[in-house]
């Protein structure tokens, strides 16, 4: 049973030298350092060569395509290979910023036999920033290092005759038809819903077995092929099988030979007989993340905030930003020419061209080969606070806000972030500060703001859903942020009717969530609101509960909600 962090990568890396086209790979979560170079180091005993990918990476990159200067010079078509022609082992350094285009087209490589091996190295610093669950899923091994200082580890040894040897005796190694189906129940007991998982850990344990020279799998190899890929995709925390509530039967009378016979094995009889599943379910529980629980916390918030991200929403261009592949399209657009794959486009029709065209002309190009240039960019983020000024607590609240606003806008410049305050209080709802960034512009602004009446909740969702949609326009990316402490009580139309009040503010709440923007609801009265908590169900938003919240700790709320 493998016992520490190190001792697992290093019994993991000697399976996958293995057998890195059945395990697929290794997903190793750690920052640049000493730490991961040791692992990067053993990378070379793979049987396999090394290649290294982007994560922008192409389809010509990857796939192949046309070699333009050896078609332009030979006046022939020379086609060029690419990184997957061939098995390799494909090293993916920043595998968190990997683009679901990417993932997908990894992943369809692996599921198509070839050979490849996938070590994705995920420098996320944020649990949302991870590796895409498409290539998560299909690699056997994932090693979590953060955590693990340097004192810790040890240069990992790699027998290359020992690792040749086992490689010649992994097809004939065999496991018992049972040992799937343990591996499966347990998977499913650990909240593991994918079938590759207990695939995988059969691979895995077929992979040590030959590692030790065995030519059938037994309970070691079972146990650490189960710390080694199952228990890192746990879920949740295995529940023990509930019991049925009948009488117990009455037991059999006790045969007094095999009484003498359990007396003189005693301790050896009983773990010969503990089933396979506890033993394998222990093992998994001894080496789950201790971070389990919080992590499964941060993705519930991540889910209930409906995608609510620290950065804008992506958006695709033709101007600035980070580069990708271009695309066939014209330019009467206003469109810039990607002229290198324009000539490869046109460089494998040259010879046919050449032949029907009656111009004479070293090179032929069409606007069917036109490649234009695409860039994709973040936008701005706006952050619009929705401010209940009602009541005889208003200012208090909106001296809060103001302190929120303040304290945000001190980090906008950081963040891109933007700032708008709309405030509802009597009949209606203002607009009291535009999009901004000026921190002074915001002073100004915020210097004095009236509060008293009535709370048309309806009024305050609406303004903010015009400013979002108007901002959307602009290029930002709107977040609505709802700072209140009572119940709806004008309508619309401005009368003081409940009933009516609160379906107006529903059906605000619906709109602005049909539009697609994220939302989150404060509740800053003394005691939870069961109406708020209902509103941001409608509006798919996190409801967080702030009595007499101050400004910094308004700020933190935001900023949490907002980064989860």
């Amino acid at each position: 049973m493998p016992d520490g962090v190190w001792t697992r990568v290093e019994i993991g890396l000697n399976a996958l030298a293995v057998d890195p086209a059945g395990l697929g790979g290794l997903w190793l979560r750690a920052r640049s350092g000493p730490v991961r170079d040791r692992v990067i180091e053993a990378l070379p005993a793979l049987p396999l060569p090394l290649k290294r990918l982007h994560p922008s990476i192409g389809d010509e990159q990857l796939f192949g395509g046309i070699d333009l200067t050896a078609t332009l010079s030979s006046g022939k078509l020379v086609e060029r290979a690419g990184l997957l022609a061939e098995p390799a082992i494909l090293v993916l350094p920043m595998a968190e910023r990997t683009q679901p285009g990417l993932a997908a087209r990894l992943a369809g490589a692996m599921d198509q036999g070839t050979g490849h091996c996938l070590i994705a190295m995920d420098e996320g610093a944020e649990p949302q920033e991870t590796l895409p669950a498409a290539l998560t899923d299909r690699l056997a091994l994932h090693l979590d290092l953060d955590a693990l200082p340097w004192g810790q580890t040890e240069r990992i040894a790699m027998d290359t005759d020992a690792l040749a040897a086992a490689r010649a005796r992994l097809p004939g190694v065999r496991a018992d038809d049972k040992v799937l189906e343990d591996l499966t129940v347990l998977a499913v007991r650990l909240g593991i819903d994918s079938l590759r998982a207990p695939m995988l850990a059969l691979k895995a344990a077929k992979a040590l077995a030959a590692l030790a020279g065995n030519d059938e799998v037994d309970q070691d190899d079972l146990t650490a092929a189960v710390q080694l890929v199952l228990a890192p995709r746990a879920t949740q925390f295995p529940e023990e099988p509930v019991e049925d509530d009948q009488p117990p039967q009455d037991p059999p009378p006790p045969d007094p030979e095999q009484g003498d016979r359990d007396q003189n094995d005693g301790e050896a009889q009983s773990l010969d007989d503990l089933p396979l599943q506890d033993i394998l379910l222990e093992a998994a529980k001894a080496t789950l993340p201790a971070d389990l629980l919080a992590n499964l916390a941060a993705r519930k918030a991540q889910r209930a905030g409906g995608g609510i991200s620290g950065a804008g929403a992506k958006r695709k261009g033709n101007r600035r930003g980070r580069p990708i592949p271009s695309r066939r399209g014209r330019l009467d657009t206003g469109a810039r020419l990607d002229v290198i794959s324009t000539l490869r486009a046109a460089a494998p029709w040259q010879t046919i061209r050449k032949r029907e065209s009656s111009f004479e002309r070293s090179l032929h190009i069409r606007t069917d080969d036109f490649r234009i240039k695409r860039f994709e960019e973040k936008s701005d983020r706006l952050l619009i606070f929705v401010v209940d000024a009602s009541g005889s607590a208003a200012m208090t609240r909106l001296a809060e806000a103001k302190g929120a606003v303040e304290l945000l806008l001190a980090e906008a410049y950081a963040r891109r972030d933007h700032v708008a305050l709309v405030a509802f209080r009597g009949e209606a709802a203002e607009l009291l500060l535009p999009p901004t960034r000026s921190l002074v512009q915001t002073k100004r602004r915020l210097a004095a703001l009236p509060g008293g009446g009535g709370t048309p909740l309806a009024a305050g969702l609406k303004t903010a859903l015009e400013l979002a949609i108007q901002s959307k326009g602009r290029g930002m990316t709107p977040t609505v942020a709802l700072l209140t402490d009572g119940r709806a009580n004008i309508a619309l139309d401005g009368t003081a009717n409940r009933a009516l009040a609160a379906e107006d503010a529903e059906r605000m709440a619906i709109a602005i969530r049909a539009n697609g923007y994220p939302a989150m609801v404060i509740d800053m009265g003394q005691r939870p609101e069961r109406s708020l908590k209902a509103l941001a169900d409608t509006l798919g938003a996190p409801y967080i509960p702030l009595p007499r919240a101050d400004a910094n700790r308004l700020s933190t709320a935001v900023s949490a909600a907002l980064d989860a």
